[in-house]
């Protein structure tokens, strides 16, 4: 899947993609019952919406079994990317310096995040990544 091709997810399917990418090729019936631990979903709506996601692109459909299994049809880390290289262009203007400083000033970030932070820059000064 190709973000750019494709245009992004709406919130409702990033929530449905990231269900799947938890927890794997899953059945309708199942998607909705995790989305319905949140907030009320009717099945239905979580049906027409893998649907469309399938038609899209967004969601591959083995329909092999009597209960059809949808699955992710990009992983979740390539996904994120391509958000994220939108995000950082249209609201940025391509720095990720300016990304990093709002998200890092936004809230607190936990001793943990910070030293993996960390970790990421040492390897990116060395010319790992």
């Amino acid at each position: 899947m190709d973000v750019k091709k494709e245009g992004r997810p709406t919130t409702a399917e990033l929530e449905i993609l990231n269900v799947i990418w938890k927890h794997g090729p899953s059945t309708v019936r199942f998607v909705n019952d995790q989305l319905s631990k949140g907030k009320e979903v009717g099945y239905t709506t979580t049906l027409k919406i893998m649907q469309i996601m399938a038609e899209k692109g967004l969601l591959t459909r083995d329909e092999s079994q009597r209960s059809h299994l949808y699955g992710a049809a990009a992983p979740e880390a390539k996904v994120q990317k391509q958000l994220l290289d939108r995000l950082l262009d249209q609201a940025f203007g391509g720095s990720a310096l300016k990304l990093v400083m709002q998200a890092l000033g936004g809230q607190q970030a936990t001793p943990e995040e910070i030293a993996s932070i960390r970790q990421l820059l040492d390897r990116m000064e060395g010319g790992e990544k």
